[in-house]
């Protein structure tokens, strides 16, 4: 039997924030997949939400499935356990890029990718992620090991026919760089966009996909309003990144899959559009990336 979570939020923070879940939204007329979440990770305190009850609520709101992404070997192991076992689940594996330079360090970071490449293979794997950049937390001592996996998972993803989630945080340029360098993969999906205009643009041109999460609900998010302005509606996706980045007005409370509605919602408003003609379309740039959620079975035993 799979645990039920592997490491909690912000242990020992001593964070004071307000640790229940919000309320269920209202139920979305067409239904969307919620395309990078992290249900490994508890939170909610001892009220925390176990996969089969984060799908259970987000089934009844219209969310139909979600990617379940791996940040090292282990949660990337879960993942696709859990995808495995249950049809609502695909996975996507990867070593995140703040796992690189001490894995380097350790001797293992050629050790950790050849086990996310066995992963790649399984069939219910259906994307490399997440992988990327990180000049945020990680300094310029950190930042070959980074490349250096960055590159590794994009060969990976091109050599199974996966998509790539990116993780981009304070690294546009050097993303972007090692991409068009290294040639990124036909399938490749920028998780939780975090840029302006100007790279929406760019994206646009490549035909990379550009995931929106929570945060362009937040008030003091004009750039994301405006980059979701600027991408073509074919190329825009829909995530949570739960547990984190819960979208307004529930922001700092837990995150889960079934507060989808309230992101797509917000975004519909932002592009002037009906939310159902928004879910339609982002549903079916999903199936794109990913493939149908039904494709291949799931096992039965747990």
């Amino acid at each position: 039997m799979t645990e039920a979570h592997l490491r909690s939020r912000g242990d020992g923070d001593g964070s004071k924030r307000d640790l229940t879940y919000p309320p269920l939204p209202e139920a979305l007329v067409v239904p969307v997949y919620d395309n990078h979440t992290h249900m490994e990770i508890a939170d909610g305190g001892d009220g925390a939400l176990d996969y089969r009850e984060h799908l259970g609520r987000a089934s009844s709101v219209g969310v139909r499935g979600v990617v379940q992404v791996g940040t090292d070997l282990a949660t990337s192991q879960w993942s696709a356990s859990i995808a495995a076992r249950e049809p609502r689940v695909l996975a996507a594996v990867a070593l995140h890029p703040n796992e690189a330079p001490a894995l380097q360090e350790q001797g293992l970071l050629d050790e950790h990718l050849a086990g996310i490449e066995a992963l790649a293979a399984l069939p219910r794997v259906r994307a490399i992620g997440e992988t990327g950049l990180d000049f945020f937390r990680t300094g310029d001592d950190g930042r070959d090991a980074q490349v250096r996996s960055f590159e590794e998972h994009i060969r990976i993803a091109k050599e199974h026919d996966l998509a790539l989630t990116i993780h981009d945080r304070d690294a546009h340029d050097a993303v972007v760089e090692v991409l068009d360098r290294v040639g990124a993969p036909e399938r490749t999906v920028f998780h939780c966009f975090s840029g302006g205009p100007d790279l929406a643009r760019l994206c646009a041109e490549r035909g990379w996909y550009m995931s929106f999460a929570g945060t362009v609900t937040f008030k003091n998010a004009a750039p994301l309003r405006e980059a979701l302005l600027v991408a073509p509606r074919r190329l825009i996706m829909i995530e949570t990144d739960a547990p984190f980045l819960t979208p307004t007005p529930y922001r700092g409370r837990p995150n889960a899959p079934y507060l989808i509605p309230l992101t797509l919602r917000s975004m519909a408003e932002t592009l002037g559009t009906d939310p159902s003609m928004l879910a339609a379309q982002i549903a079916s740039n999903t199936e794109l990336v990913y493939g149908a959620w039904d494709a291949e079975p799931v096992t039965v035993d747990e």
